[in-house]
């Protein structure tokens, strides 16, 4: 065989190698796309609402207040080199460490469990701060917020419980219990006064108040502990449901607060037109960043969406890869975010606060 074939054969089987080599190479990256989004004025696939509140007049609504989500690769996937490039020339695919997105050694059933716990806590503030907005009083109350599994409280105490007295002394913070606990010697017992859980969800009632003693165990440091992980819950006049299922993070907090306020008040928020979003919400209405910017804007924008919610901390990524026709609306507060759906209402499309390029 000539000496330039051999070498050009030579080379071409080393192209091969390569190629084969890059498709069976699995490289520690995560993929995201962009996800569902949901109408929080509109229902759900089901039929039913996203948003229903009962026991306090509705008014109509128009328009969309959608909240975005992102699709996430399983923590078990790794894809091949070739996927990988494949997905970096893409608009629609972002390619991240896998470390950022599932901490390691995180398996999927834990990383959907913080996801619906950071869900179910964002619904929470996303009332808490809409009703603030409105004026609306919430409560408090404190709660078992988990029990430590093998601790003295286990079988006894349950999450979701309601604390009202610790020894009989009423208590108003989380702290307070543990203060009453750490008056006690080991092997002394607490007595606590709770409403349990299934019954401290509806409107809890003398009645169902019961006592529930512990058993102190031993600190490492000598001091009595129960093992349970006391928190504050918030609780409402009337009730307000959020009924999406399979979807988890914190993201979704300013679109459903925007949502439960369109339906409390009769100023229609959008005036007919089609606002997407995200960011976190906090109980006093600061808006917070989120992760898979790029992806919410696609998946906004191929829905329809004219104006974008964008929390201030993450414009400088949304600004590279805005869709066309798609308008960045910075917010860094609820009341800001409602400015901002007053200037589309009317109109004034020019006092929207932008993201700066």
């Amino acid at each position: 065989m000539p000496r330039r074939s051999a070498t050009m054969l030579a080379a071409t089987l080393l192209l091969i190698g390569l190629l084969c080599a890059s498709v069976m190479m699995r490289v520690p990256y995560t993929e995201m796309s962009p996800g569902p989004t949901y109408n929080t004025l509109g229902e759900q696939h089901s039929g039913d609402p996203v948003i229903s509140i009962t026991g306090h007049q509705v008014y109509p609504t128009t328009g969309h207040l959608n909240m975005t989500t992102v699709q996430v690769t399983g923590a078990k996937y790794e894809p091949s080199l070739v996927s990988a490039v494949i997905g970096w020339l893409r608009h629609d695919v972002l390619v991240v460490p896998h470390d950022n997105v599932y901490p390691k050694g995180q398996t999927d059933k834990e990383a959907q469990q913080e996801n619906a716990e950071q869900f179910a806590s964002s619904e929470d503030s996303a009332k808490t701060a809409a009703l603030g907005e409105l004026g609306i009083p919430v409560g408090t109350e404190i709660v078992v917020s988990s029990v430590i599994a093998g601790g003295p409280s286990e079988g006894r105490l349950h999450a979701g419980d309601q604390i009202v007295a610790v020894d009989g002394t009423a208590v108003t913070g989380k702290d307070q219990v543990a203060a009453q606990v750490t008056k006690h010697k080991p092997g002394e017992t607490v007595e606590f006064t709770v409403v349990p859980h299934a019954k401290a969800s509806a409107t809890p009632a003398a009645a169902d108040e019961k006592k529930v003693a512990v058993t102190t165990g031993k600190a490492p440091d000598g001091r009595a502990i129960v093992g349970i992980v006391p928190g504050t819950d918030h609780t409402y006049p009337f009730t307000i449901d959020i009924g999406l299922q399979d979807v988890g993070g914190p993201s979704a907090g300013l679109m459903f607060s925007l949502g439960i306020i369109d339906k409390l008040t009769p100023t229609d928020l959008t005036g007919g037109k089609f606002v997407a979003g995200t960011g976190t919400i906090s109980d006093d209405g600061q808006v917070g960043p989120i992760g898979g910017i790029q992806m919410k804007l696609i998946a906004a924008r191929d829905k329809g969406a004219e104006y974008f919610f964008t929390p201030s901390e993450n414009c400088p990524e949304a600004v590279q890869g805005t869709p066309s026709g798609l308008r960045l609306v910075k917010v860094d507060t609820l009341d800001g975010a409602l400015k901002a759906l007053d200037s589309i209402r009317s109109g004034q499309a020019s006092a929207l606060p932008s993201c700066p390029r």
